[in-house]
């Protein structure tokens, strides 16, 4: 499991620029038409979330069960706002809180299978 969260936690933070970028476009999109959607900003949260996620997840793959944890409610957060608020202008926005909500369910469930180490105050 250590080694899927470090996989995930690479392409998640590689998906940060990714998602940011279209989510800004998206964002200037829902300014043009004036439909008064917010999907474009939504988007830019789930990719802080997806970066902030990443970084926790990478950073503590070795440590005990708390980074996981956080890692994963991170990642859950995002889905749950993405899915909440996607539109149809920013047909994407599922796909990544989707995507968002397996990666919460890896780091999550891969921390409660984790066994409990005595691990160093180092």
């Amino acid at each position: 499991m250590k080694t899927a969260r470090l996989v995930i936690g690479i392409i998640s933070m590689v998906l940060f620029a990714f998602v940011s970028f279209q989510s800004c476009a998206a964002g200037v999109g829902n300014a043009l038409v004036n439909n008064g959607e917010s999907s474009g900003s939504a988007g830019m949260l789930i990719a802080f979330c997806f970066l902030i996620a990443g970084i926790v997840g990478v950073a503590t793959r070795n440590k005990g069960k708390g980074g996981p944890m956080t890692a994963g409610v991170f990642y859950a957060l995002g889905g749950i706002m993405g899915l909440a608020t996607s539109s149809t202008l920013y047909g994407d926005l599922k796909i990544w809180a989707i995507l968002s909500l397996i990666f919460a369910a890896v780091f999550i469930l891969g921390a409660l299978k984790q066994k409990t180490e005595n691990v160093p105050n180092a």
